[in-house]
């Protein structure tokens, strides 16, 4: 059985556009994920609204620093064979880092975190897959169009500072913006049919990298 990590943040937790609750589970990317491998990989789903690739959120009751968190997540679900590694979206706010240059730094920690974790009982690193978000896009909703607005330009380079990173450092790279769009209900989160679209992309690329 092969094991499959899916870290990432509302993206991966399933939030509705315009803050009305939470897809289904079968509309959420990393089940859509399991859906298309079947039943000899096991995706396990780890995303945290509002989390980033390193940076603290001192607005926020909960631990949403990805770096932070890493460890711990990668001890509680260990042995792995791949980490689906889906941040960066909330890096773009200007109160947490507001550009791109500053998400790759981010996304090269939670690489650099994922090959010097002390796993035990002589378990290997995961391979990665780092996946780029899509772009944010523009919307009319005051909440999130004054908290991402002038993250909008930044978010495009994401894809192609990932596919830097990633290349650097021998991971594999998929863009979810090649695929999917944000709903212009909030500029930010995706709706069922595109979140969806997320994990049927992936499956094969995954599938390779597991040699399934």
């Amino acid at each position: 059985m092969k094991t499959v990590l899916c870290y990432g943040d509302s993206l991966t937790w399933g939030y509705i556009p315009g803050g009305s609750g939470r897809h289904a589970l079968a509309d959420r990317w990393p089940n859509a994920l399991q859906a298309e491998l079947g039943a000899g990989v096991n995706v396990v789903a780890d995303g945290l609204n509002g989390r980033t690739t390193a940076y603290d959120d001192h607005l926020s009751g909960f631990q949403r620093n990805g770096a932070k968190t890493l460890t711990t997540v990668l001890g509680t679900h260990f042995p792995l064979d791949l980490i689906i590694i889906m941040l960066g979206t909330n890096d773009m706010k200007a109160f947490i880092c507001g550009n791109a240059q500053g998400a790759k730094r981010g996304m090269q920690r939670l690489i650099e975190i994922v090959r010097t974790a002390p796993y035990q009982f002589n378990a290997h690193p995961p391979q990665i897959l780092v996946m780029s978000p899509p772009a944010l896009g523009e919307t009319e909703g005051p909440e999130f169009r004054l908290t991402f607005e002038q993250g909008i330009e930044q978010s495009r380079l994401l894809a192609a500072f990932y596919r830097d990173a990633a290349d650097i450092a021998g991971c594999a790279f998929f863009d979810a913006g090649s695929v999917v769009k944000t709903s212009p209900l909030d500029g930010v989160h995706l709706d069922a049919e595109n979140t969806r679209a997320i994990g049927k992309a992936v499956a094969p690329i995954v599938r390779d990298i597991l040699d399934l």
